[in-house]
């Protein structure tokens, strides 16, 4: 037990994951938001949408990404959800971008889901998980931040107010 709990921290320091809280000059230490090594760049995706087109996420190079993954079943994810909705009006879509990720294949289940939240933000699906696995997605919900050159810059596990105005302050501060 103990040597597979090497084998992951070992895994995770190796891909440079860093799991702590940020630290207090870090922009975004107002969320909580563990860092990641400098220079660690976003693992690629293209993703069907729930709206149809697939999404690539070489094309928002040149804007500040977060990638939330969460699912229907995940209380705290749909605690966040509306959050993230009003931090996406917040936001200029020429600067930053909000995507969200799921495992769920029940796309009727899904349009449900959001309508009942009032929420429009777009879903992508992560149909054999290996973009999950790619960001190391353990615990839901899970959101990632990447910088416009596509580098990683922050992982948070669990929700937050992300339209709280420390919130906003932080993502804007990222942006050029």
């Amino acid at each position: 037990m103990r040597s597979r709990l090497l084998q992951t921290l070992a895994l995770c320091m190796s891909i440079g994951f860093w799991f702590g809280p940020a630290v207090a000059d870090d922009r975004l230490a107002a969320l909580k938001v563990g860092r990641v090594a400098s220079g660690t760049m976003a693992a690629p995706f293209e993703l069907k949408s729930l709206d149809g087109p697939a999404v690539e996420l070489a094309h928002l190079k040149g804007k500040v990404v977060v990638v939330n993954f969460w699912a229907t079943w995940c209380g705290p994810c749909k605690e966040e959800m509306p959050a993230f909705e009003r931090l996406r009006r917040q936001l200029d879509p020429d600067r930053f971008a909000l995507l969200t990720i799921t495992t769920d294949l029940q796309r009727q289940g899904i349009k449900h889901f959001l309508a009942s939240l009032h929420v429009q933000l777009p879903v992508l699906f992560d149909e054999d998980q290996a973009v999950s696995q790619a960001y190391l997605v353990r615990a839901l919900p899970t959101t990632v931040f990447i910088d416009q050159q596509g580098l990683l810059i922050g992982r948070a596990v669990g929700p937050r107010e992300w339209d709280a105005p420390a919130a906003v302050q932080a993502l804007q501060s990222l942006m050029p």
